[in-house]
C-alpha cells in the first residue's frame, strides 16, 4: 500500500526570483503554511478585493484601551481568523504578551500541519504605530 504525502506550497510574498527559472519563488510544506498563517493574522477586513470577509480586526484592537480583556479580545481574533481561513494549520494555542511600555504586543501561534505531529510556531511582533 502506497503512502500518499500532501506537499504544501504558497508563493514567496517577498518576490524573489528563482535563480535558474527566474520565475517567483515558492514555499513549501512549514514555510508556506507559517508565512499564510502570518498574513491572515495581519490582513485587516476589507483589504483583499472580493474577499473582504477574509481578515481580522486586530489593527482596530491594537489602539484598544489596555484592559484586562484586551489580550482575551485578541488571542480571539487570532482564532477565529485562523480557524476560519486555514484549513491546513490546526491551532494548540495561541499566546499573547502585552508590552504597553514599548507599545508592542507580542504573538505566538503555536500549531501543527493537518495529519503531522510535529509542533510549529510562528512569532509575530504587533506594534501600535500609524
Amino acid at each position: 500500500m502506497a503512502i500518499i504525502t500532501r506537499t504544501f506550497s504558497d508563493l514567496d510574498f517577498n518576490f524573489t526570483p528563482h535563480p535558474v527559472t527566474k520565475d517567483i519563488s515558492r514555499r513549501f510544506d512549514e514555510n508556506a503554511v507559517k508565512s499564510a498563517i502570518k498574513n491572515l493574522v495581519l490582513t485587516s477586513n476589507y483589504e483583499r478585493p472580493f474577499h473582504s470577509e477574509i481578515g481580522s480586526p486586530i489593527r482596530k484592537l491594537l489602539f484598544e484601551l489596555p484592559t484586562p480583556m484586551f489580550a482575551l479580545s485578541l488571542k480571539r481574533a487570532i482564532i477565529d481568523v485562523i480557524t476560519n481561513y486555514e484549513p491546513r494549520a490546526e491551532l494548540i494555542d495561541v499566546v499573547v504578551y502585552d508590552l504597553r511600555d514599548d507599545n508592542t504586543v507580542n504573538v505566538t501561534v503555536e500549531f501543527k500541519i493537518v495529519n503531522t505531529e510535529k509542533p510549529l510556531s510562528v512569532e509575530l511582533v504587533l506594534e501600535r504605530t500609524r
